[in-house]
């Protein structure tokens, strides 16, 4: 991987964000696979992300580990593990440009889904009988698009709010389920080819970032204006897409 100063600064940044979604709003690593995708070859991208994301998830455990509400996590692993397997064998056949415009389509994707959810977030009073249906859905949604383009975040914060859990309960339950999930994609990158020595390299570098944006995270999560950081990450997330897509 040729990698200039420029860009090996971009890929810290996106890792310090990394870091800093994970213990303070889920799901804002779009922009960090963005970021990715655009520096790195976006099918490896996803392999060097991931060791990455599972550093933020350990982080994201160690502090809101006592928050996670477990008979949601297991309604979703099922669904879950289905959708990483359509992933994997979409990624056994798909080359770098279809996987670029892959994650340029989920991107713009995601942000049109958390637009939609803002907007109905507000009237949703959703039972939970409703919500245990929506499980499945939802996981094979977000089962397949992390292991596509490790963007599983905002599908699951979408599932979450809709069923209305708090800041810590859902950041905790995000936590397990990503460092669970993201753990458990390891085999299948090694055995496509996306985590090898070279990757694992340039995680050696990139994962001491993780840390402080985690700690950035940890400290900001009750001062936040979530609206507004909200609208910055949809906003760079539609750039990030449509960037992808036309590049």
């Amino acid at each position: 991987m040729d990698i200039s100063i420029w860009g090996f600064a971009a890929l810290a940044a996106a890792a310090v964000l990394v870091g800093f979604s994970k213990t303070a709003v889920s799901g804002a690593n779009t922009v960090s696979l963005a970021v990715f995708a655009a520096i790195l070859p976006a099918r490896e991208s996803t392999g060097v992300l991931l060791p990455i994301l599972i550093a933020g998830d350990v982080l994201a455990v160690l502090t809101y580990r006592r928050h996670a509400h477990w008979p949601t996590l297991w309604r979703l692993f099922p669904a879950v593990a289905g959708g990483v397997v359509v992933g994997t064998v979409f990624l056994m056949w798909a080359d770098d440009a279809v996987v670029r415009t892959s994650i340029g389509a989920i991107l713009l994707m995601m942000a049109a889904v958390t637009l939609w959810r803002r907007r109905t977030a507000a009237d949703e009073a959703e039972p939970a009988r409703r919500s245990r249906l929506k499980a499945p859905s939802y996981g094979v949604l977000g089962g397949f698009t992390t292991m596509v383009a490790n963007a599983g975040g905002p599908v699951m914060s979408m599932y979450l709010l809709s069923a209305g859990f708090r800041k810590l309960s859902f950041l905790g339950t995000s936590a397990w389920f990503f460092l669970i999930v993201n753990t458990s994609k390891v085999p299948f990158s090694v055995g496509l080819g996306l985590i090898d020595a070279h990757s694992l390299l340039l995680d050696a570098a990139l994962v001491l970032f993780v840390l402080p944006g985690a700690l950035i995270g940890k400290a900001a999560v009750h001062r936040i204006n979530q609206r507004l950081f909200e609208q910055l990450v949809i906003g760079a997330t539609v750039l990030g897409g449509l960037q992808l897509l036309l590049r």
